[in-house]
């Protein structure tokens, strides 16, 4: 077994080294997940902490973890005895992203249920990790229909598998760790409150502690075992702390002065349901009882809502994760202090008060904390230069141009009709188009191709039933064999990959509709955020087009790029649309299983160079040509309109939606068809 990178040697990072403390004193606390830029410690610091967890006792030979003292009475492996067991090391269960249903949940021997009527179950990784950890990496990325798996085992405290009749049942009480990168995409808010706590982790700017981080490193690589024997004995004190808090953990008083401030303060930040409420009263008596102190003072309930809160009070996608510090203390101070610490209590900067974990260690001084406000600003988009004042065009009769405008705001965003693309798909699960999956309602049977997941039983017994006589049935029950399963053919929705090309020109800036276009389109993110899409951005102004946000599945990160976008300048139609050509090539050949949607935001007009019109058309045929399903969203307003994103749309071979039909509350367009090139049909509703 390789030997772990020490916890105690992680530099820095104290939010995070701290919320994964307060778990292993309580996993009544209910989990944390860690979000941050990559190359940051979060695995090594989760994959650390498997080390320090005091050891559980189990039943012997229990493939479920049982409790000795309190067995599972409807253990698969059961009944078992109450009795002395065995101890074991807790389990860090790690879950990889691309993980099947049947390695999470486990899975049954359908043909032996079927024909012998025994429940022959295999262990997934819900039974692995009952009693200890449940590790998902790169949790933002996990499969919808395993995150269900998830929030079900993890709100029942058992997992459940049924296939055709067949049913076991397990406890499934694990803690859940996760960590993600925002850039890659948000989670699900049903998924986000089953974390306890939440910290933020940013890569230090100070050099000192950079370069006391590669020299630990360097120093583990070279020689693990070594490495791992020099901090021996800070992983031992740090093990025996947790034990000790372990222990004071039943006599620690919340008193109601401390109560009262964190329902204050749950209330105050306007966060959903009473869940923030409960994580927040034991993250603060976990709190004292790791700072050795019986009684729940003010600073608890401060530090337990900085860790409990931050991910509850998102109202949107869009909203960045956090707490405003300002308005936690004037509630703090607003409804009183906390119990006045009590005589006998140890001094809180001794060596059992505080919050933090030691940091002394045999390789550096003690590390300073990294503060997240010392990441790096998100880079500024370049500014394009200034474009002279152009002559009026024909074609409309309008200015073509004018200089940069700054940015404006994107008016509220509202729900949008439902763009989906045409035909049958068979890329990543989702929520927008017709697909193949392995969810959704059963549509049909065919042989299995490797292992059988979804038995088709009618189809099964069809294909057995006329070959009893010939293998001999003698009883009631029916011989099958292998040859016989049927695999069940199942359609659900997929997600798409959203490409938005924007209009950014003058055109758009000089009837003041930008902050109306920009509404629009942040209320497509946010679908496309609901749907399981992935999202990119390109704009187009000036004389070229700007890839703003290549295709990811950071649906708030096009929300930013969106809200700075500036606007001026020609119209280079032809060119966004030549640049969502090369975007989309590119992405054909990465995931060719995920079909695209071209949604092009603009008023139909093209300028600049020679023809332009000529130019766009052509550019838009050859989307159509390779049947890339499109839909115009025409932003024309006024009186007198030209119909040239309609115009737009029929080369395309897609369709046009106003501003107001795309409402999902419009009463014009109920319904309209958004045709691809191939004359496949897709809804608008």
């Amino acid at each position: 077994m390789s030997t772990p990178f020490p916890f105690t040697a992680v530099v820095g990072q104290d939010d995070l080294r701290l919320a994964l403390l307060l778990n292993a004193v309580s996993p009544a606390v209910g989990g944390v997940l860690v979000r941050g830029e990559k190359g940051t410690a979060k695995s090594t610091a989760v994959r650390a902490l498997s080390a320090l967890l005091p050891e559980v006792d189990v039943v012997l030979g229990c493939r479920f973890s049982c409790a000795p003292g309190a067995p599972d009475p409807v253990c698969p492996d059961g009944p078992h005895e109450t009795g002395p067991g065995s101890s074991r090391p807790a389990r860090v269960v790690e879950l990889p992203v691309g993980a099947s249903e049947d390695r999470l949940v486990g899975a049954l021997d359908i043909e032996r249920a079927l024909a012998e009527g025994v429940k022959a179950f295999e262990p997934g990784l819900l039974a692995d990790a009952n009693r200890g950890v449940l590790y998902v990496d790169e949790v933002n990325l996990l499969h919808d229909h395993l995150v269900d798996l998830l929030l079900d085992a993890a709100a029942m405290g058992s997992s459940y598998v049924e296939r055709e009749g067949v049913s076991v049942r397990h406890a499934a009480r694990f803690l859940l760790v996760g960590t993600m990168n925002p850039e890659e995409g948000e989670l699900r808010p049903q998924l986000l409150d089953r974390f306890g706590l939440t910290v933020e982790v940013a890569a230090s700017r100070e050099p000192d502690l950079r370069v006391e981080v590669v020299r630990r490193r360097l120093a583990y690589d070279d020689d693990p075992a070594a490495f791992a024997a020099r901090w021996a004995d800070e992983e031992n004190a740090l093990r025996a702390r947790i034990v000790a808090a372990r222990a004071l953990l039943p006599e620690v008083r919340l008193g109601d002065a401390a109560l009262r401030q964190i329902a204050a303060t749950c209330a105050a930040f306007e966060v959903d349901g009473m869940r923030a409420d409960i994580v927040m009263a034991r993250t603060a008596t976990t709190l004292a009882a790791w700072a050795g102190r019986t009684v729940v003072l003010a600073e608890d309930v401060r530090q337990a809502a900085l860790l409990a809160l931050p991910h509850r009070r998102r109202r949107n996608p869009f909203d960045a994760p956090g707490l405003d510090e300002e308005k936690l203390d004037d509630t703090l101070e607003e409804f009183g202090g906390g119990d006045d610490t009590p005589e006998d209590d140890p001094d809180p900067d001794g060596p059992g008060g505080g919050g933090q974990p030691p940091q002394d260690g045999p390789e550096g001084p003690q590390d300073g904390p990294v503060d997240a406000a010392e990441a790096p600003a998100r880079p500024e988009e370049p500014a394009q230069p200034e474009e002279p004042a152009q002559p009026e065009e024909a074609q409309g009769g309008r200015p073509a141009g004018s200089g940069e405008q700054s940015a404006v705001r994107a008016t509220e965003p509202f729900r949008t009709k439902m763009l989906s693309v045409p035909g049958l798909g068979e890329g990543a699960a989702g929520r927008r188009s017709r697909a193949r999956t392995d969810h959704g309602r059963t549509t049909g049977s065919r042989r299995p191709q490797g292992t059988l997941t979804k038995l088709h039983l009618a189809a099964t017994v069809q294909a057995a039933a006329p070959h009893q006589r010939a293998r001999g049935r003698s009883g009631r029950g029916l011989v099958v064999r292998r040859d016989d399963l049927r695999q069940a053919t199942r359609e659900g929705r997929e997600g798409n990959l959203v490409l938005f090309v924007v209009d950014a020109s003058g055109s758009m800036a000089a009837r003041q509709r930008m902050s109306a276009v920009k509404g629009a389109v942040l209320s497509l993110l946010l679908d496309a955020y609901q749907r399981r899409d992935k999202v990119g951005l390109i704009t187009f102004r000036g004389k070229d087009a700007t890839v703003a946000l290549p295709p990811t599945s950071s649906v708030d990160a096009a929300a930013v790029r969106l809200e700075s976008l500036p606007t001026g300048g020609r119209t280079p139609l032809s060119a966004g649309l030549l640049k969502a050509h090369d975007v989309l090539r590119v992405e054909r050949m990465r995931d060719p299983a995920r079909r695209p949607l071209l949604v092009v935001v603009t008023d139909g007009r093209a300028t600049g160079g020679p023809d332009p019109v000529a130019l766009g058309t052509r550019a838009a045929r050859l989307h159509a040509a390779e049947g890339t399903a499109s839909v115009v969203v025409d932003c024309e307003s006024g009186p007198v309109r030209l119909g040239l994103a309609g115009a737009l749309a029929g080369e395309l071979g897609g369709t046009a939606v106003t501003l107001d039909e795309l409402r999902a509350d419009s009463i014009a367009g109920l319904v309209r068809d958004v045709q691809g090139a191939s004359g496949a049909h897709r809804r608008v509703a």
